[in-house]
């Protein structure tokens, strides 16, 4: 079983940035696919951001140019940089682990609000 545990929400003017981890119970460096959703309010959730374990990266066309999905290896945490932060961007950050081989698994954390307003 994966744990997972985000932080890092608050809020933000637009404009402004913010870095969210995601804390795993296992190691980060495998070939599980990981990734940020968000789900705004009244929306359904949506992929923002995916990291597969070879660090190939890809990116929600609204967030490209702004979003930065990393690992860092000495924390073992999943990272999602976001600068030039927009009112839209509000929502429930979660971060996501699958696994495609056996065992297989769908692993989500619990969530962290971001906040994007004047």
């Amino acid at each position: 079983q994966v744990q997972l545990v985000e932080s890092g929400g608050g809020w933000v003017q637009p404009g402004g940035s913010l870095r969210l981890s995601c804390a795993s119970s296992t190691n980060i460096f495998s070939a599980n696919v990981m990734g940020w959703y968000r789900q705004a309010p009244g929306k359904q959730r949506e992929l923002v951001a995916t990291i597969t374990g070879g660090g190939t990266t890809s990116y929600a066309d609204s967030v490209k140019g702004r979003f930065t999905i990393f690992r860092d290896k000495a924390k073992n945490t999943l990272n999602l940089q976001m600068n030039s932060l927009k009112v839209e961007d509000t929502a429930v950050y979660y971060c996501n682990s699958r696994r495609l081989v056996w065992p297989t698994g769908d692993y989500w954390g619990q969530g962290t609000q971001v906040t994007v307003s004047s």
